[in-house]
């Protein structure tokens, strides 16, 4: 038969040319000298579009400019994945090509070896505590070995299919593609066909884009010209021009389908379907080789020569033979390491899915014996997905705990999650119990690998899960040790359920029980009581810590230490010094997430301090620290991750916070993707005033995931309405925040504070547009507002550690804004020297703060109120101030409501427009809104006569008989 796969790139001459350049392998057909234009290149296309070709042609261009070359890649294991897969493959051809410079490197990083492929087989022991495979040292061991290995010569990294890549494989690429290694070219493809609107790629390769040094060649379709150059070095006979165009129309381009149709042709056999296609190869195979090419269908993409002898029941000679059969008829290709896969994946798809059900399952059960037997090696990863498929729900259980357990040991939380969640599916739709496992331990174990990956409320449905089908009689140290969980679990995420009381409850359980689940539950109880019952929880803290102590449980210990530093300070000292002190102690432990907490505690400390800059440098220590431990997305780095933000707000580095929680290319868990738009729509619309109505209503379906998430999309809503003089809506929103919030909150959440602050703000600038009846009404809601502050107030009064410079900010603010209503509605109007106290008030909060924002807010309210009051110098300053602060910030709001007072520059005037005085302009926009000289004297704090003073100037100005032809001039002429 022959050949149907040409060795010559047709069509893809640019493309080769572009990589070669773009890395500086070679340009324009010479070796150069030149630099790279990138370091790393991106190859997305659809499905047999001929990316594994074009790479190919890329690896031998290397190789002949002396690179050197090493690739790896992603496989389809379903849900079964394997963390690091395709540089355990990179590891292993390093170690078998340059033995002494790994050796060398493994010496310094011995904890990279645990990636070696011989290691990741399935052992009697799963790796944890100091055995763990650490993030950090995995991302820097693996550059220090790329690194020594460019040393001898530039180095090519391939790694193809990224679209299968597990979360830990996509993250090493992200920390590569941020940090490249000198002399190392970054090669990955995937399918962009399979990035559909979730997938976890598709946003990640947009991440990568935004990178320096990262390039992106989107391997498009060959044109018509290509594809008939295509098919004739396939089949050099003479086609009929009908056979060409059908090849042509059907193909669309894909090099794949191409040669799959011209096989076909060159048989005289030209399928209907593209399925037909695809499995005509396997027609004309004979019975044995068909047998083992499906047997390669069941064992995924590859599959070791090994690994085939013990599941087929051929003889060596025989199954020799039919593999060379299926690698003549180009279905499957010979790899290094003794390995076959298809010579397409969709056609070994294609294969898979030809399969009868039954005929799937026995080949799978095969499979599962010859890996449960120990005849072949193979991951735990492996047998779990064959065992699955073949229905041995045993032997899938245990398989799917051991692989959760070894992804979580290599720093893997959403892989180990996936697994146990497989397994606990599988426990639950079992007819009969499955013996030696212990379902409450494994919902145990899953949720904390959910809470790990960030997925707390996933993790709070499988406790509720297996507490529900917790026997009546059921023993009392398994629903403890679930009540502790689940309410640990509860304390980290927003709910109606009350996780003191879950935890109280889980104590009585547990008393009597094992020292460790008592002290765990004792733990549990005091977070859970917090500071609002400060003297409890301590007493609660120091028993269990009593309790680790006394029972050498050190972890425990080490956690506890960081609960007991923020309600018991040592010798009145700050908090500060003992959750430092408690990182610090769990550092040493080599403990990662209570080192986590005891820092974001200690970040949040500084916050409510108001000391912005250390609040930052603390968040950033619990960023880069959850890095390493591959936590990024657990609850206290995440949250980190918006305070940092807001803190940088306060700041006034918009762009940064915006940056920090722009997640593009990552797949961070619903909750905080939504969380930190939130709080991105607060700068952008809020503060900044672009209109992004949209983006505020497909907020909204998230409010009742996060009180957070509320009141920062609440927050934007309510200072766009605000903008607009629109209280209606903004008091509106307020109770629509209100209601999402005291569910999973309380009554009087501080924030509320804030908001009904920002509410406040919207009736003041609608009270110079509205009648004496209008204005009247609003009072009603206006008293309503401020009891609503006074109650939050009341609420927080036994607490010191609530009065932090931010709720004094808020607390001045609040006053200030009453008092500013007060006087432009005209209902009992507040003496000039009361309103420019409180305002003076609310800016040395602010700034005593060091909100950058409110600073600048409160200053253009301040300038408004002095020039109202006459001091026309005073206010000037203040505006000067407050304008430069709003551009800065590029908040336009401001600078619109600057303008409004008249405390902008006086744009140039022409002989047709007349020259008003900044107070005669204040009284016409006044005299417009249909004001009187007497309701225009107090809003302004001037006399009746010298109101009539000004409109009679103003009329002499405008060439106007009346006030009503005033007002129309003024419009006209663009005065107001």
């Amino acid at each position: 038969m022959p050949a149907l796969r040409t060795t010559d790139l047709i069509g893809r001459d640019a493309e080769l040319e572009q990589l070669t350049a773009q890395l500086g392998i070679r340009t324009s057909g010479e070796r150069s000298a030149e630099p790279a234009a990138a370091r790393a290149v991106l190859v997305g296309g659809d499905a047999g579009v001929g990316k594994t070709r074009l790479l190919m042609a890329l690896c031998d261009a290397a190789l002949e400019a002396d690179w050197q070359v090493v690739a790896g890649h992603c496989l389809d294991l379903a849900d079964s994945s394997l963390p690091y897969l395709p540089f355990s493959e990179i590891l292993g051809r390093l170690m078998a090509d340059l033995p002494d410079v790994t050796g060398r490197v493994l010496e310094v990083h011995p904890t990279l070896a645990r990636l070696q492929p011989g290691r990741r087989i399935r052992s009697s022991e799963t790796a944890s505590g100091d055995q763990a495979l650490d993030r950090g040292n995995v991302y820097d061991a693996l550059a220090h070995l790329l690194a020594a290995v460019a040393e001898r010569a530039p180095v090519l990294v391939v790694v193809e299919d990224a679209h299968w890549a597990d979360e830990s494989t996509r993250d090493m690429l992200s920390f590569l593609f941020s940090r490249p290694v000198p002399g190392v070219a970054l090669v990955v493809s995937y399918r962009a066909d399979d990035l559909h609107r979730r997938h976890p790629l598709r946003r990640q390769v947009a991440e990568w884009m935004r990178l320096r040094g990262v390039d992106r060649l989107q391997v498009e379709p060959l044109d018509d010209d290509a594809v008939r150059r295509l098919v004739r070095a396939l089949h050099p006979s003479t086609l009929s021009e009908a056979e060409y165009v059908s090849i042509v129309d059907r193909a669309e381009g894909n090099p794949f389908f191409i040669e799959e149709l011209v096989g076909a042709a060159w048989s005289g056999q030209v399928p209907g379907e593209l399925a037909d296609v695809l499995l005509v190869h396997l027609d004309r195979l004979d019975e044995t080789t068909r047998r083992v090419v499906q047997l390669v269908s069941v064992a995924g993409r590859q599959v070791s020569h090994g690994l085939l002898s013990a599941v087929s029941d051929l003889g060596s000679a025989e199954l020799e033979g039919a593999l060379r059969n299926a690698v003549d008829a180009h279905v499957l290709v010979a790899s290094r390491g003794d390995t076959y896969a298809f010579r397409h994946a969709l056609l070994g798809e294609a294969v898979y899915d030809d399969l009868l059900p039954g005929e799937r399952m026995r080949l799978h059960a095969d499979f599962v014996a010859a890996l449960g037997e120990g005849r072949a090696i193979g991951t735990a990863a492996e047998l779990a997905q064959h065992a699955r498929r073949a229905g041995d729900r045993p032997v899938a259980i245990r398989a799917s705990v051991e692989a959760g357990e070894e992804a979580l040991a290599v720093g893997g939380p959403a892989e180990a999650a996936t697994h146990f969640l497989d397994a606990l599916e599988l426990v639950d739709t079992a007819r009969e119990p499955v013996p030696d496992v212990d379902a409450f331990a494994l919902a145990r174990r899953c949720a904390e690998a959910l809470v790990a990956s960030g997925r707390v409320p996933k993790a709070v449905k499988v406790l509720r899960a297996r507490l529900a089908a917790l026997p009546a009689d059921g023993a009392a140290v398994d629903r403890g040790q679930l009540l502790t969980a689940l309410a640990s679990a509860l304390l980290l995420t927003d709910t109606t359920d009350s996780p003191r009381e879950i935890a109280a409850e889980a104590v009585e359980l547990l008393r009597g029980g094992p020292p460790k689940l008592l002290a765990r539950a004792l733990l549990v109880h005091a977070q859970s009581l917090g500071e609002w019952h400060a003297d409890e929880a301590r007493s609660l803290a120091l028993q269990a810590l009593e309790l680790a102590e006394r029972n050498d449980l050190t972890s425990l210990a080490v956690e506890l230490h960081a609960t007991v530093a923020g309600l018991d300070p040592a010798g009145g000292t700050s908090p500060s010094v003992g959750w430092r002190a408690a990182a610090e102690r769990a550092r040493r432990a080599g403990l990662i997430e209570p080192e986590l907490r005891a820092l974001y505690l200690l970040g949040r400390h500084h916050h409510d301090e108001g000391d912005l800059d250390t609040a930052v440098a603390v968040y950033r220590e619990v960023i880069a620290r959850s890095e390493v431990g591959g936590l990024i997305w657990s609850p206290y780095p995440a949250e980190a991750r918006l305070l940092m933000a807001v803190a940088l707000t306060h700041q006034g580095l918009l762009d940064e916070a915006w940056a920090l929680l722009d997640v593009s290319g990552q797949n961070p868990p619903m909750v905080f993707e939504w969380l930190y738009f939130a709080h991105q729509m607060l700068i952008t619309i809020g503060i900044r005033g672009r209109r992004k109505e949209a983006a505020l209503e497909r907020l909204r379906d998230y409010w009742s995931t996060d009180g957070l998430t509320a009141i920062s999309s609440g927050g934007a809503e309510i200072m766009r309405a605000a903008a607009a003089g629109d209280a209606t809506l903004a008091l509106s929103v307020y109770d629509d925040v209100v209601d999402a919030v005291v569910p999973v909150w309380h009554e009087w959440f501080q924030a509320r504070l804030r908001l009904a602050t920002l509410t406040l703000a919207a009736f003041a600038a609608a009270a110079p547009r509205q009648s004496a009846d209008e204005r009247e009404s609003a009072a009603h809601d206006v008293e309503r507002l401020m009891a609503d502050g006074a109650r939050v107030i009341d609420f927080y009064a036994p607490y010191d550690g609530s009065h932090g410079p931010e709720y004094r900010m808020w607390v001045a603010r609040r006053t200030a804004e009453h008092l500013r209503w007060r006087w432009l509605a005209q209902v009992d109007p507040p003496t000039a020297d009361e309103l420019v106290a409180a305002w003076r008030e609310a800016e040395e909060t602010a700034v005593a703060y060091g909100s950058v924002p409110e600073v600048a807010q409160t200053r253009v309210r301040l300038a408004g109120v002095l020039r109202a009051v006459g001091d026309a110098a005073g206010a000037r300053t203040v505006a000067d101030q407050a304008r430069e602060a709003a551009r800065a910030l590029g908040a336009q709001p401001m600078l619109d409501e600057l303008t409004a007072q008249g405390s902008a520059p006086a744009p140039a005037t022409s002989a047709h427009t007349a020259t008003l005085t900044p107070r005669e302009a204040e009284i016409l926009a006044l005299v417009a809104e249909g004001r009187s000289n007497g309701e225009i004297g107090k809003q302004l704090f001037i006399s009746t006569k010298t109101v009539s003073v000004h409109v009679s100037n103003i009329l002499a100005k405008l060439d106007a008989a009346s006030r009503t032809e005033a007002a129309a001039v003024a419009r006209r002429r663009g005065l107001l």
